[in-house]
């Protein structure tokens, strides 16, 4: 008798475990009866609501916005919102879609199948806000040798935009920082550069990556507006100026800002009266030895002054017509000297060869004289094998 009751609880518990797997057999059932799907769509695209339907036996079905607000009724418009149009009403799918999509268009939308019970899904909808094109902003002037600070600003995206430097393809490091206004981000990066009259001109771009712009990228090229002193050089118009030509100096100046007034003035002297000033040419025609000076341009601008300076010398056509002439004749002269001086280096080596020659001739001589001597002296004493001989070296 004992162990029956503990027999019939583990019975009851089977039976118990049973029926819960056939509640949720059941329910998985009723609620496959409505399949939804989410949706991610950019702000100011297409938004496309699926309600798929199983077994549909012409029961009521509503769609609703995240508000409860109910869109069509078994495919009757209920809200007046043209945004939404019903393209697609079956026995297996209701769909609709959403143009124009907004920021405050994001939430679930509910795909409800009123039959014996009420089987509904959740289709959520989430809105990308893609970045505009950054803008770059300068708080103050770039002037040579100092730094300029620039900041890059994506006013609204969602998620945050993220945001970097780069020059000459090289990336620069930044300072970044977002600020959330409601569902979308302020995006700002700043960067300060050391800067020289050579930068003037440069480009420092600022890109924006975004999941809403698939692999592109939004981008904004700024050009550097570096500030510095200027610089000055006279170009005369020829280098040799004879009486009567006339002159056209140019002043070349650069600088930034560009300087606008250009002085010119000749050192110790008044600018001739027929001299003609044109802001960055002086033109002097029928030059004379009278115009003969050191003329100089000067320009300035807030940063600086810079001048530079020509000499003027007027040649004399009849001396420059002599000079020239003259060259060939300096040219025979030098010709000629040249081999004077080769003949008296010729001369000087046969006198010095022919004097070494003489000299070696007379030490040989003198060397054979004693061996002369010799040879007579033995002749003369009977020496030797050949008495007859009578010859003998004076």
């Amino acid at each position: 008798m004992g162990p029956a009751p503990w027999g019939r609880g583990r019975g009851r518990g089977r039976a118990m475990l049973a029926a819960l797997g056939l509640l949720w057999a059941a329910g998985r059932a009723l609620a496959q009866e409505v399949q939804t799907e989410n949706m991610t769509v950019v702000e100011g695209g297409v938004a496309e609501i699926n309600c798929r339907l199983h077994r549909y036996d012409g029961s009521i079905v509503v769609i609703q916005n995240p508000a409860r607000q109910t869109l069509f009724f078994n495919g009757t418009r209920a809200l007046k919102d043209e945004r939404f149009q019903l393209v697609e009403f079956t026995q297996k799918q209701v769909r609709i879609l959403l143009s124009d999509v907004r920021l405050e268009d994001e939430g679930g939308y509910f795909c409800q199948l009123y039959t014996d019970d009420t089987h509904h899904q959740i289709a959520s909808l989430t809105v990308l806000v893609a970045p505009e094109n950054p803008t770059v902003e300068v708080k103050e002037q770039a002037v040579e040798g100092g730094e300029v600070e620039l900041t890059c600003v994506v006013p609204r995206s969602r998620p945050a935009a993220t945001l970097r430097w780069y020059r000459d393809r090289r990336e620069l490091r930044g300072l970044s920082s977002r600020e959330q206004l409601g569902k979308v981000f302020r995006v700002s990066t700043s960067v300060r550069l050391r800067v020289e009259r050579r930068d003037h001109g440069a480009i420092v771009t600022c890109e924006a990556t975004h999941p809403a712009l698939r692999g592109q990228r939004k981008q904004t090229q700024y050009v550097l507006d570096v500030q510095y002193s200027p610089t000055a050089r006279i170009q005369p118009s020829q280098a040799v100026l004879r009486e009567g030509d006339t002159l056209l100096l140019t002043c070349v100046v650069n600088g930034n800002p560009l300087p606008t007034e250009i002085m010119w003035s000749r050192a110790n002297d008044s600018l001739p009266e027929r001299v003609q000033i044109q802001g960055a040419e002086l033109t002097l025609p029928a030059l004379n030895p009278g115009d003969n000076g050191t003329y100089a341009c000067q320009a300035a601008n807030k940063h600086g002054r810079a001048s530079d300076q020509y000499v003027l010398v007027v040649y004399d056509p009849g001396a420059i017509v002599e000079a020239q002439t003259s060259v060939p004749y300096a040219i025979v002269g030098g010709i000629l000297a040249l081999l004077v001086f080769a003949v008296i280096c010729v001369l000087i080596g046969v006198l010095w060869g022919s004097v070494r020659q003489k000299g070696s001739y007379l030490t040989h001589e003198a060397s054979g004289l004693d061996e002369h001597g010799e040879v007579r002296e033995a002749f003369l004493n009977g020496g030797g094998s050949h008495k007859r001989k009578e010859e003998f070296f004076i």
